[in-house]
């Protein structure tokens, strides 16, 4: 028996990761208990998404509501599988810069200390499973607004010669930045699993992920910033916008696009790799550019509410680019691009987004 250990398995990337990996004959073990219903209320809820997994895979999938700070609870999984553990995916994480700030502890205590608790179970239990770790840009913190960015109708750019201008790459430091606490918590993770893969040898990876969304995100204010965007535009709520005038900019990469990514590593895994994971050149919009896009599908009008102050620590332009990892990996290519991820969520969801009024 192989199996495929996933937290965060209700998630966006976790419920993706439980379905591709089921696809290429894996048994799948998921670890989710809705934390997010606690961080972003029942919008954020991840119950539709376990109860579908169930339905879907059956017995391929086996759920376990154990919360990743629960290290007792933990290493009863791990045991019961032990090496037969051919892959952890750990996409369990509390995600939002904002929530962190409310309560610094557990967002502190979910994302670093639940991310060693994983580590420390996979080097006890299954040490030859490669482990992919969902970490952030925002492990970068602030240190992207300091670039020479210039001001166009609809968006922020960087001059086409600049060494960075088709996307950030891993040789941006970490250091001397801001962060937000949400960032720290995620730096911290992500230098502990790369630790973990250099001292130990165990084959680790760290996907720096800019905006990962498609149909399967739990759309909610503080997280899902292209799947919230059409959410709002199809419900007919109010979004509230916040700051560089709407043209700061997010590279997009679609769920699918990210397992393929995975699924490559888990192929010919490496030790204590690092990779700018989203959609560089090839997918990226402002949110004023989303916004005419979401409104040219759903035919409604988007609502706004423009807030002066932009969230502390927000990326103004942030692309990033994936030239590391298709280096490495050239058989992987990107396919979506925003106008394809923002039709796709309008269609999964056209039946269950419907206005209000």
């Amino acid at each position: 028996m192989s199996v495929a250990l996933v937290t965060g398995s209700g998630g966006l990337i976790g419920s993706e990761a439980v379905r591709h990996f089921a696809g290429l004959g894996l048994d799948v073990v998921g670890i989710d208990n809705d934390m997010r219903r606690y961080f972003f209320g029942e919008d954020g809820s991840t119950s539709w998404s376990l109860e579908r997994l169930g339905r879907d895979l059956g017995n391929a999938y086996t759920h376990f509501a154990v919360d990743i700070r629960d290290r007792d609870g933990l290493e009863q999984v791990f045991k019961k599988y032990g090496s037969d553990i051919a892959v952890v995916i750990h996409s369990a994480a509390q995600p939002s810069h904002d929530w962190a700030a409310k309560e610094p502890y557990t967002d502190f205590d979910v994302n670093a200390g639940g991310t060693l608790n994983i580590l420390e179970n996979t080097r006890r239990h299954a040490i030859d499973a490669p482990f992919i770790h969902c970490s952030t840009n925002k492990v970068y913190g602030d240190r992207p607004n300091s670039l020479p960015l210039i001001e166009l109708e609809t968006r922020y750019e960087l001059p086409e010669d600049h060494r960075w201008y088709e996307g950030i790459t891993e040789e941006m430091s970490i250091d001397h930045s801001l962060h937000s606490v949400f960032g720290a918590s995620k730096v911290a993770a992500d230098v502990m699993v790369q630790e973990y893969g250099r001292y130990f040898d165990m084959k680790t990876a760290c996907f720096r992920g800019g905006t990962l969304t498609g149909p399967a995100h739990s759309a909610a204010e503080l997280h899902g910033f292209l799947a919230y965007l059409m959410r709002c535009v199809m419900e007919g709520r109010t979004y509230n916008l916040f700051g560089y005038k709407g043209k700061m900019v997010r590279d997009a990469i679609h769920s699918r696009d990210v397992l393929t990514a995975f699924e490559a590593f888990f192929r010919a895994p490496r030790s204590a790799e690092v990779y700018n994971l989203g959609g560089g050149r090839h997918s990226n919009t402002s949110h004023i550019e989303a916004f005419r896009i979401a409104e040219e599908i759903t035919g409604r009008e988007a609502r706004i509410n423009y807030v002066e102050q932009n969230r502390t620590g927000d990326h103004q332009w942030y692309v990033s680019s994936m030239a590391r990892f298709e280096a490495q990996y050239p058989d992987w290519k990107i396919t979506y691009d925003v106008p394809m991820i923002l039709q796709e969520i309008y269609e999964a969801n056209v039946d269950k987004w419907v206005p209000t009024a």
